[in-house]
């Protein structure tokens, strides 16, 4: 079983805690399915806890303290691998996030958090938090631009982004500042850094009209999908649910612009902001 020790906060403590999931779940001769299903949740969770894509929850921890002999192991450990900088409803998305090698998001009524700027960032901030100090606000800001180094490295992960028209005709922050977010996405496109699509107004009703859906896949566990609205996120690992919603993914990608005029819609875009901000 794994020692006595306390994770340190400091050393990425949700992937220590998967490798010590993994070495005590593989010394009491349990297969991931086999875990799973004392804990009555799926093996890809299990797989999903190792690889340190999802989170550990204390009634999951308990269970694993008491299947796997490990005292109170996992309990006390569990604390320090959950803190987060983001929002609840979506730190795990967000740690997850960081460990895809793939990201595939619809957004149908703002930019993508990784395609922001921090000026757009910061006035969607503050529509959602209109009372919030200022402090809070710039917090959030930089966690949220914190996010967006992921795509620092020049081939990892791929990010593809269909984003709904809608979300671009939408003045936030103003028209300076929608210049700008639309140029940065330009730029990261142009320099390969994200494959962006744009669905049109004229393309109609689509089966995700009723919100966003981001799908991750990761080298070292199944892959998962996202799905948020006001205040509220969920991850899924349903292998069924996960197809589906890719599904929508895959449909929403054929019916947008293709990358190409997708950049020259969004090149035009940024112009006409130029111009009203000028005016």
């Amino acid at each position: 079983m794994p020692g006595s020790r306390d994770l340190d906060p400091s050393s990425s403590p949700r992937a220590l805690l998967g490798a010590e999931l993994r070495h005590a779940r593989e010394k009491a001769g349990l297969s991931q399915e086999d875990l799973g299903q004392r804990l009555f949740v799926s093996g890809s969770f299990i797989g999903q806890l190792e690889a340190g894509t999802r989170r550990m929850q204390v009634e999951y921890a308990r269970l694993l303290d008491e299947v796997l002999g490990t005292e109170d192991f996992f309990q006390r450990n569990c604390g320090a691998a959950a803190k987060s900088k983001y929002p609840e409803h979506f730190a795990e998305a967000a740690e997850a996030e960081a460990r895809a090698t793939a990201i595939r998001e619809f957004a149908s009524m703002l930019i993508p958090g990784l395609l922001q700027t921090p000026a757009y960032a910061r006035a969607v901030c503050r529509a959602y938090q209109p009372t919030a100090p200022d402090e809070e606000i710039e917090k959030r800001v930089a966690a949220r631009m914190e996010r967006t180094h992921i795509l620092d490295d020049p081939t990892k992960p791929l990010l593809w982004a269909v984003i709904d028209e809608s979300a671009l005709r939408r003045m936030t922050g103003g028209a300076a500042v929608m210049a700008e977010a639309l140029r940065h996405i330009t730029d990261l496109a142009r320099r390969s850094r994200s494959i962006v699509q744009v669905l049109p107004f004229d393309a109609g009703a689509h089966p995700a009209m009723q919100g966003c859906v981001k799908l991750m896949d990761f080298d070292d566990a199944p892959p998962l999908a996202y799905l948020e609205g006001v205040g509220t996120g969920r991850l899924d690992d349903d292998p069924a649910t996960v197809a589906e919603y890719r599904f929508y993914y895959e449909f929403l990608a054929a019916s947008a612009l293709s990358p190409k005029k997708s950049l020259a819609l969004l090149e035009g875009m940024a112009q006409d902001y130029d111009h009203e901000e000028h005016a």
